[in-house]
Parts: C-alpha cells; structure tokens; sequence
C-alpha cells in the first residue's frame, strides 16, 4: 500500500544499456585517460589500463558468479562494480 504505485510489485528486469546509461561519466573518464595515455606516452600505456579494466571485471564477475548470481546479474553487477569502483575517488 505504501509503494502508491511507484515501486514495481516485484523484481524488473533491466537491460544491459541502463546499466551503461547510468555509468556515463565513469565511461567518460576511463576513455579519456586511455587516450590520453595512448597520445603522451605510448599504447602499451593504454592496453595496460584497458587491461586493469579487464581484470577487474573479470574478478567481479567470478565473485559474483561464486555467490551463485546468474550469469545477465554477474555481467551486469561486474561492469556497474568496475566503472562504480573506478569513481570513488572523485
């Protein structure tokens, strides 16, 4: 009765670009920095971070996958959990 119909009856499904939508700024700045370090240094600089970013994600979605989450939910969370993550000192 207290949701007054704002909240869903239940769980939604969302799709994988509200998870990307929400995270435009934190895509925003791992491009940036990418490509600022492919232009000032070299692009090793770049594929290192590019790399960073990989195994990040490849930590989380097996974390998640350990907490038995469902694979859409791992990718998801994991990709969210990185650009989250990246972010937090800003």
């Amino acid at each position: 009765m207290w949701h007054d119909r704002v909240l869903p009856a239940g769980p939604d499904r969302i799709g994988f670009w509200v998870v990307l939508r929400g995270s435009v700024l934190p895509i925003l700045v791992w491009a940036g920095v990418g490509a600022f370090a492919y232009v000032l240094y070299n692009p090793l600089a770049a594929m290192v971070l590019g790399g960073i970013f990989a195994l990040s994600f490849v930590v989380g979605f097996g974390l998640r996958r350990r907490a038995r989450h469902s694979v859409r939910c791992s990718v998801y969370g994991a990709v969210g959990g990185v650009l989250d993550t990246s972010m937090a000192g800003f």
